[in-house]
């Protein structure tokens, strides 16, 4: 067997020195094999990391065709822009008659490390992932490469691992909306961002440093704060507007946080755009359904799901190499709507 080639049964009943058929029974518990039997064939079995292919187990037992599985983890089902990915995903895998397996990390390590052990016994073709934010050990990842399962990153990627991904050119399209709340004026631009752990937050923030720094503006860590969602975004954003010298704009990492600025500038009584503009990104549903309209960075996520699946399959059916990591980057686009001037 090759250093990290995933053990078989066939190595099993080598090491022990009983057939093959006598681990399968073992495994699926038959009473045909005696007890003590069972569990020493168990034991060595999950000593040794092997997971049964249950999967194939039950399309051997259907009449149907095997059909070509690949596993997606995302942090939340109900995120606009991971839907969007995933809408992705699904559009490329049919075409090339693959179909997906969804998981939901819940943002949370152990069921993400879960959900990677459960696609590895299925046997999925392959995984595409966005890792949850409190991620900070990749050996789940790191496994899945040493046993061959192709594993694609997108959004949220993962740099201690040497893997292939899809990400949106978010420096830049940070860069791009924190100048052009500049250019209209802005001088005090507040920074709603998320976990400096996570790659997209290091990147959009230092789209939103460089863009004040490249026009002579001062960098005020008093408007930067760590908030992703609307419900701490409507909590810490009174404190920002009571400041002696508030913020005269707000540019936060996600359009969710966005419409929590949104909202509690509007209650507060103040005009937007006229004394405050907001920008997000992603450009979710809700950007066009709050008023006014909101300004933002536009993610595509349709397309980066795209990207993914095109690699993972390539990766596959031999079309792209799987020791190659591809890197592909999706173009942001800012689109000006009425919460800026």
């Amino acid at each position: 067997m090759e250093d990290n080639a995933p053990i078989t049964m066939k190595d099993i009943a080598k090491a022990l020195g009983v057939s093959v058929a006598t681990v399968s029974r073992a495994l699926k518990n038959s009473p045909r094999i005696s007890a003590a039997k069972r569990e020493l064939i168990k034991t060595y079995a999950r000593e040794h990391q092997f997971y049964p292919n249950m999967l194939a187990e039950s399309l051997r037992n259907s009449r149907s065709k095997p059909l070509r599985v690949i596993g997606v983890i995302v942090p939340q089902f109900t995120h606009y822009y991971f839907s969007s990915v995933l809408d992705g995903i699904e559009q490329t895998a049919a075409t090339y008659n693959y179909q997906i397996i969804v998981g939901q990390s819940g943002e949370r390590y152990e069921r993400e490390q879960h959900l990677c052990k459960s696609f590895f016994e299925h046997k999925v073709c392959g995984v595409i992932v966005s890792q949850a934010k409190d991620t900070v050990q990749y050996d789940h990842f790191q496994q899945l490469i040493d046993y061959g399962t192709p594993l694609v990153f997108f959004d949220r990627i993962c740099t201690g691992v040497n893997s292939s991904r899809v990400v949106v050119d978010d420096y830049k399209g940070a860069y791009n909306a924190v100048n052009y709340l500049i250019q209209t004026g802005c001088r005090r631009i507040a920074f709603y961002g998320a976990s400096m752990k996570l790659e997209i937050s290091k990147n959009r923030y230092n789209g939103y440093k460089d863009a004040l720094l490249k026009s002579g503006l001062a960098l005020d860590e008093r408007l930067i704060r760590y908030c992703d969602n609307r419900v701490d975004a409507e909590r810490i954003t009174p404190e920002m507007l009571q400041m002696a010298h508030r913020p005269d704009a707000f540019f936060a990492v996600n359009d969710d946080t966005a419409i929590g600025i949104l909202n509690t500038v509007k209650r507060l009584g103040l005009r937007v755009p006229d004394e405050v503009s907001i920008c997000g990104f992603t450009n979710n549903d809700w950007s066009v359904s709050c008023d006014p309209m909101l300004t933002t960075v536009e993610q595509r996520g349709v397309q980066v799901g795209r990207e993914a699946a095109d690699i993972l399959i390539g990766q596959v059916e031999g079309r792209l190499p799987r020791n190659k990591v591809e890197r592909r980057i999706v173009k942001t686009q800012l689109i000006v709507r009425g919460t800026t001037r």
